[in-house]
């Protein structure tokens, strides 16, 4: 091998170990953590703030969402963390309780660019914890309902019902209508957000300031009983989604009617459906009662600055730039991510977009989960007792009840810490 392949070799393996560059005199270089697709589709974006901003240079490392929130921890413990990260909302209260994340607070009071009263409520609110601002939305994902609207209208439903009880009432005539064999809604047990959002229509799921679980009250009940009762009743498949070998197919044929999941999605269903390419829609999630609108998970993800940047000031203005109305329009097309601010929906078109409009409707009602490290941990908990009681290997009120000691039991560590609090 001659010298110059080798240094090429060379040079690839320390960027990949290193991922930053020395800066020129007089420019600042901001490390900058994307995942998955965005840190692929960001760039053009970047090139534009770098255009704007003669001296600062923006190195964007794409990260696995797979290992990223272990390299996150990894790099808080060395003292390594890059200047501005994009961060699952749900992260937040993990890394803020560590001291990792600059309070962005102040940034936002002073800034022109990051209006509050633009964004969708439930989604900024995934980012306060005591009332200070940790990151700003940048996308922002929530569940809503897919739904064959042929077999609906056959049925007697020109719209999804509103309430539980009419959109019960019309699962069972969807089903009527349905070839032998389909279900009218498929919730895979392998997934939390169902009975997470159904629970989110009707409870707080901790109580005492977040020291217990509430799962076993009767408000939270009533959501986890009417969940368990689509699967009891036949309404619903007791299946997981690897079981499930084509769900577009099985959508396509008739044997779903409906389902729960996320705006990535209608590209998919746009793409995938054949035999009834133009016989589905979308709705948001209804609501228990007449009166009471459907709420939703507030999902996402935000740009947050590390505590230990040495370029917070620049960091900042690639917040504000990433924030513009105009920027996330153009973020939207080159990766399909919605928008977190109202103006660009209504810029774009997508607040009227035929697919979108439903969940432009339902970003105005979400609700965050609860702001705590322990979080992720709840949701899988969650799902696991929900499928216990899908698969009736529990009844609803053995299922509550292990799931709100299991919940307590990871709590312990947060109530001996807010215990101590309180002491003084």
């Amino acid at each position: 091998m001659t010298l110059r392949p080798l240094l090429l070799l060379l040079g690839v393996a320390l960027g990949s170990l290193g991922g930053c560059a020395e800066a020129d005199e007089g420019e600042v270089v901001l490390e900058f953590w994307a995942m998955g697709a965005e840190g692929e589709k960001v760039q053009p974006l970047i090139e534009r703030f770098e255009a704007e901003h003669p001296g600062i240079r923006v190195e964007v490392q794409q990260q696995p969402w797979t290992s990223v929130h272990e390299k996150l921890l990894t790099a808080f413990a060395g003292r390594s963390t890059p200047d501005v990260s994009q961060f699952g909302n749900t992260w937040v209260a993990e890394m803020q309780a560590l001291g990792a994340l600059e309070d962005l607070t102040p940034y936002v009071h002073r800034s022109e660019a990051v209006d509050e009263g633009d964004y969708f409520g439930g989604i900024w609110d995934t980012n306060v914890i005591d009332g200070r601002l940790w990151g700003v939305p940048w996308y922002v994902d929530t569940r809503i309902l897919f739904y064959r609207t042929d077999l609906f209208a056959e049925a007697g439903y020109d719209a999804m019902p509103t309430t539980w009880d009419g959109w019960l009432e019309a699962m069972r005539a969807v089903q009527a209508v349905q070839p032998d064999g389909g279900y009218p809604i498929l919730l895979p047990v392998n997934e939390f957000e169902p009975p997470l959002i159904l629970g989110l229509n009707t409870a707080e799921l901790l109580r005492d300031g977040g020291r217990y679980g509430n799962f076993a009250s009767p408000a939270f009940r009533e959501a986890f009983a009417f969940y368990v009762g689509l699967y009891r009743e036949g309404l619903a498949p007791a299946t997981s989604g690897t079981e499930i070998s084509n769900l577009y197919q099985e959508f396509d044929r008739g044997r779903f009617a409906s389902t729960i999941t996320g705006p990535w999605n209608i590209g998919e269903f746009q793409r995938r459906l054949t035999e009834h390419p133009d016989d589905w829609g979308t709705a948001p999630i209804p609501g228990p009662t007449a009166g009471t609108p459907g709420v939703s998970v507030a999902g996402g993800a935000s740009l947050v600055i590390f505590e230990a940047s040495e370029h917070k000031a620049e960091a900042w203005e690639l917040v504000e730039f990433l924030s513009r109305p105009e920027v996330q329009i153009e973020f939207n097309r080159l990766t399909g991510d919605l928008p977190p601010r109202a103006s660009a929906w209504e810029a774009s078109g997508l607040a009227d977009d035929r697919y979108a409009r439903a969940f432009f409707e339902q970003l105005g009602r979400v609700r965050p989960t609860p702001k705590i490290p322990e979080q992720e941990r709840i949701a899988q908990t969650i799902r696991t007792y929900g499928e216990a009681a899908a698969r009736g290997q529990m009844t609803i009120d053995e299922a509550l009840a292990a799931l709100d000691a299991d919940v307590d039991r990871i709590l312990e560590k947060r109530r001996w810490l807010l215990d101590r609090e309180a002491e003084g």
